[in-house]
């Protein structure tokens, strides 16, 4: 069997019906008609996207932020994070983020990579930036967020991730993209 040309593997929708539309995520299930010509469900999360960041102080070291994760029932160590607002430019979003989850605000914030964060059920895109030359601010949390700032080596940082100790697909990505692109990091 030969392999497919990537139009070849097209899945085409027939329908699509909103299950869910809430703060954060909406739910909907479309009925699709495969390569083969049969159908199919595909429960799809929507999501507006989010940004990523990796910051790095002035020593070269990262800074991490420690919250609970409700869905998976953990305390994880992660880099900062948050959702694009409707029409809000990558960038401002990172620098928002960044300063209102760790009381940093970045002089530089460069683009380093986008991606989908699970691509077989959600359109969640996540754009990650690199934030340097870091100026201590005030943390501003939303009122739902509980978050500790940890500083830490990159080399405890890639300790962390070969261990399980950070373990969310963003954070691993980021920092292992940063580690990749900044060698004397």
């Amino acid at each position: 069997m030969g392999l497919m040309s990537m139009s070849d593997q097209k899945e085409k929708m027939i329908s699509s019906k909103r299950i869910y539309d809430g703060r954060i995520i909406n739910l909907r299930v479309d009925t699709v008609t495969l390569p083969n010509g049969k159908t199919s469900k595909r429960e799809i999360v929507e999501y507006a996207g989010a940004v990523a960041v990796v910051p790095i102080n002035e020593k070269g070291e990262l800074l991490l932020v420690r919250q609970y994760r409700y869905a998976v029932g953990q305390t994880l160590l992660e880099i900062p994070a948050g959702k694009i607002e409707p029409g809000e430019d990558y960038a401002v979003c990172a620098g928002r983020e960044l300063l209102e989850e760790t009381g940093f605000a970045a002089g530089v914030l460069k683009h380093m990579i986008s991606f989908y964060s699970t691509p077989g059920f959600t359109n969640e895109q996540i754009h990650l930036f690199l934030a340097t030359d870091l100026n201590l601010k005030n943390q501003n949390l939303d009122d739902d967020d509980f978050i500790d700032v940890v500083t830490v080596t990159f080399k405890q940082a890639l300790e962390m991730i070969w261990s399980g100790k950070i373990c969310d697909a963003k954070s691993v990505a980021g920092i292992l993209a940063v580690h990749n692109s900044c060698k004397d990091i």
